[in-house]
């Protein structure tokens, strides 16, 4: 996968009002901890995560997605009516039915021709929407796209944190305590055809690889089913999700390195999925990657599904992580499970 033509124009992101820290969900969880003499801090302790943000009770997704579309749109200076294709890649989403990108497009006043619809799969939503946006900008379809996403964890963390007190065992602990690493935002990445960007970060194609047997590891939706009524659960082996997400990462990057012809040196930079401290270090270490090479977030937004990397990538950016020529990679991985890397000359 290789790209000749294809700019990331600007970066636009919204942050939640509310910060909760690691200590604020152990609070409510005294009980258990009572009953597992568990000591208090082993939240941040086990992830590395010392607080996230939620957005206000009743905050609807496309809200957050305008926001973060808009910052983007003013960023770029092009006319929203320019935009020829917008994805909505969050696993959050306001309806079933009809696409949350529908009122996003809406309230970004964008124009009647323009392709609008949602893409789901798991924290890689808005990767896969970069790469649909990409492909139609190298075809010669459109010559600007837009991708969102809003995520919210505080209506998970909140079933799950009950769910954890009600049953008090180990076992339950165990499969929902990455649910607390979430966080929530809103993020937006407009796709430009060269020509149209003043911004010279040329995306250069990428990789991806799956290991959809794995599909079972991290599950999240209703308990009877999509198509019933019932609470959401999210169920999570970490331990497997580790072990098989980083042999898939390894194999992925093998793959995007061969694809973009990289040198022993590069990639420059990288930004990945942000899950913890224990997945960066585990991941950085299997491909050879420097620490200081990489940028985090996840010690302050948490875990925020498939806004974590793009708005990692944002705030990379803000702070001059990124020089002008480098080569930076975006590793993101997602429950499948699927692998996609993407390389940008900044």
């Amino acid at each position: 996968m290789n790209y000749s033509k294809v700019n990331i124009a600007s970066f636009g992101y919204e942050l939640p009002p509310n910060v909760v820290r690691s200590e604020d969900l152990e609070k409510r969880l005294d009980p258990l901890y009572k009953a597992l003499h568990f000591q208090k801090g082993q939240l941040e302790s086990l992830t590395g995560i010392r607080e996230r943000r939620f957005w206000d009770p009743g905050f609807r997704m496309a809200e957050g997605a305008i926001l973060a579309g808009e910052k983007s749109i003013a960023a770029a200076g092009i006319d929203p009516q320019s935009i020829q294709m917008l994805v909505y890649g969050g696993v959050c989403r306001d309806n079933l039915e009809p696409a949350t990108a529908c009122a996003v497009s809406n309230g970004l006043g964008l124009g009647s021709d323009t392709l609008v619809y949602d893409v789901s799969n798991a924290c890689l939503g808005i990767l896969n929407g970069l790469v649909q946006v990409a492909n139609a900008i190298e075809l010669g379809q459109i010559s600007a796209g837009l991708v969102v996403s809003c995520e919210s964890a505080r209506e998970i963390v909140d079933s799950t944190i009950q769910r954890m007190l009600t049953a008090g065992t180990m076992d339950i602990f165990k499969q929902t305590v990455a649910t607390l690493t979430g966080g929530s935002g809103a993020v937006a990445v407009l796709l430009t055809d060269a020509s149209l960007s003043d911004e010279n970060h040329r995306l250069l194609g990428g990789a991806y690889q799956c290991a959809t047997e794995h599909h079972k590891l991290c599950t999240w939706g209703p308990d009877s089913g999509i198509s019933k009524v019932g609470k959401q659960v999210m169920n999570t082996d970490s331990v497997g999700v580790l072990k098989h997400g980083v042999a898939l990462g390894i194999e992925t990057y093998r793959e995007f390195r061969k694809t973009l012809s990289l040198t022993e040196d590069q990639p420059d930079k990288t930004v990945c999925h942000q899950v913890g401290s224990t997945h960066q270090d585990t991941i950085l270490k299997a491909i050879g990657i420097p620490r200081q090479r990489d940028f985090a977030t996840f010690q302050y937004l948490g875990n925020i599904g498939t806004v974590s990397l793009p708005i990692t990538a944002a705030i990379a950016a803000e702070r001059d992580f990124f020089k002008a020529d480098d080569l930076v990679g975006m590793l993101g991985i997602g429950s499948g499970l699927n692998c996609l890397m993407l390389g940008i000359r900044w």
